[in-house]
C-alpha cells in the first residue's frame, strides 16, 4: 500500500539514532521518551500519496492505454499504447483506517 521508509536525512521523532542525555539508556526507552516529548507527533499515518492519475477527460486510473491500429504486410493489427503525457496525479488521499508509520521503532504485541 504505497509504504516505503523515509530515505531523507530529516528528523523523525521516533528514531533511536542521535545523542541522548544518558548514554546508558536502552535505545527503545530513549526513543519512547523522545516521542513523548513531541505532543503533536504520532506513530499513525492518516494520509498517503495516491498512485492514481486523472487524464484529459477526467477519468481516474493507475494506467491509461490508447488503442492504435498498426498495418504490417497488409494486415491490420490493434495494439495498445500506454499514455504517459497529460496525466495529473490524484494527490494526497485520506486513509479509511490509520496505519502505523514504517519508522515507528516499538513492536506492538498482544498476548
Amino acid at each position: 500500500m504505497g509504504g516505503s521508509g523515509s530515505k531523507s536525512k530529516g528528523f523523525w521523532p521516533f528514531s533511536g539514532s542521535g545523542s541522548g542525555d544518558d548514554p546508558a539508556k536502552d535505545g527503545n526507552e530513549q526513543s519512547l521518551k523522545r516521542a513523548r516529548s513531541f505532543p503533536g507527533a504520532t506513530p499513525f499515518v492518516f494520509t498517503r500519496r495516491s498512485s492514481m492519475y486523472f487524464d484529459e477527460d477526467g477519468d481516474l486510473a493507475h494506467e491509461f492505454y490508447e488503442e492504435t491500429i498498426v498495418t504490417k504486410n497488409g494486415r491490420k493489427k490493434a495494439k495498445l499504447k500506454r499514455i504517459q503525457k497529460n496525466l495529473t496525479p490524484q494527490g494526497i488521499i485520506k486513509l479509511d483506517h490509520p496505519c502505523i508509520h514504517v519508522d515507528f521503532p516499538v513492536i506492538l504485541w498482544e498476548s
